[in-house]
C-alpha cells in the first residue's frame, strides 16, 4: 500500500514540477512578446511566442492579468539578481551607488516594454490581487535599509530612519524610471548618471542627519553577507 502511495506522490510531484516549468516558459514567452509588441501585447502574441495554441495558456493562467502578474514578478527578479551583487561589490560608496544604479537600468533597458507594462500596473484588474511591484519595492527597500544600517554600524551610529529613507529612494528611482521610459530623450548612460547623483545625494544627506560623514571616494569594507534576500 505504501508503495502505491509513494508512486502516486511521485507522479503528483512530477506533475507539479511540470506545471511550474510550463508557467516559467510562458512567462519568458510573454516577455519576448512584450519586447516585440509593446505593453499592449495580446494573449495571441504570447501564445505565438511560446509556440502553443492560446487555450494552452489558460490551462496555467486564469487570464492575462494573472500572466502579467507573473511577468512583473519575473521583472523584479531580474532587477534583484543584478542589483544585489552590485550592492555587495567592494567599492567606495559613491562608486557602489553608481554600480547599483547602472545594474538596475541595465535590466530596464534590456526589457523596456516589460517595465512599461509593470510601471503602468496593467495587471491590477482585480482589487484582491496583490501588487507584485509593491512587494518587490518593499523587498528592495529592505535591502537598501540593510546597507544603510551597515554603514551606520561601521561608524558606531544607529537610526530608526533607515527604512523610510530606503523607501523614499526606491520611490524616487521608480518615478525616474517611468519618466525615462515615457520621455525617451535621455540615453541609458545619461539616466544612470542623473539617478546616481540623486541616490548619492539622498544617501549622503540621510547619513549626515544620523551624524555620519562618509568620504564618497574612500573604500569602505562592509559586512554585507547578511543582506536580505527576496
Amino acid at each position: 500500500m505504501n508503495e502505491g502511495v509513494n508512486r502516486q506522490d511521485g507522479r503528483a510531484e512530477r506533475w507539479r514540477q511540470h506545471r511550474v516549468e510550463r508557467r516559467r516558459e510562458f512567462v519568458e514567452a510573454a516577455i519576448r512578446a512584450l519586447d516585440r509588441h509593446g505593453p499592449d501585447a495580446a494573449m495571441a502574441d504570447i501564445a505565438r511566442a511560446a509556440g502553443v495554441a492560446k487555450p494552452r495558456l489558460y490551462r496555467h493562467f486564469t487570464d492575462k492579468a494573472e500572466l502579467f502578474v507573473a511577468v512583473a514578478e519575473r521583472a523584479s527578479e531580474l532587477v534583484w539578481d543584478r542589483l544585489r551583487p552590485a550592492l555587495s561589490e567592494p567599492a567606495a560608496v559613491r562608486d557602489r551607488v553608481e554600480q547599483s544604479v547602472r545594474a538596475y537600468f541595465s535590466a530596464v533597458a534590456e526589457h523596456p516594454n516589460v517595465f512599461r507594462m509593470v510601471g503602468e500596473r496593467r495587471f491590477l484588474t482585480r482589487t484582491a490581487q496583490p501588487d507584485p511591484v509593491a512587494v518587490g519595492n518593499t523587498a528592495m527597500a529592505a535591502l537598501i535599509a540593510a546597507v544603510f544600517d551597515e554603514y551606520l554600524r561601521a561608524h558606531g551610529a544607529h537610526s530608526t530612519g533607515t527604512l523610510p529613507w530606503a523607501h523614499g529612494i526606491v520611490g524616487s528611482v521608480e518615478g525616474a524610471t517611468r519618466w525615462w521610459l515615457a520621455d525617451g530623450t535621455l540615453g541609458q548612460q545619461e539616466i544612470v548618471e542623473h539617478v546616481s547623483v540623486l541616490v548619492w545625494g539622498a544617501m549622503e544627506a540621510v547619513l549626515r542627519s544620523a551624524g555620519v560623514t562618509v568620504d564618497p571616494d574612500q573604500p569602505l569594507d562592509l559586512d554585507l553577507d547578511e543582506l536580505p534576500t527576496r
